[in-house]
């Protein structure tokens, strides 16, 4: 499973993008967004998924139900 960012409640701060060791984040028309090919939930990196554990906006660094 990957994990997905909530376009809606996202306020852009980068703090993730500069956090996931797979390079999975990325600015894509003026939001974040993690790419499900290369998300691996920091497995090997971390204990907990780092976009989620910097995010100052709780919730919005979630897993996605559809990866």
């Amino acid at each position: 499973m990957a994990y997905k960012i909530v376009a809606s409640q996202c306020t852009v701060c980068g703090a993730c993008e500069f956090e996931c060791p797979n390079a999975a984040i990325s600015l894509k028309r003026d939001i974040y967004v993690i790419d499900a090919k290369k998300c691996t939930e920091c497995e090997g990196h971390s204990d907990t998924p780092q976009c989620a554990a910097v995010c100052p906006m709780p919730d919005t660094c979630v897993p996605s139900k559809t990866a």
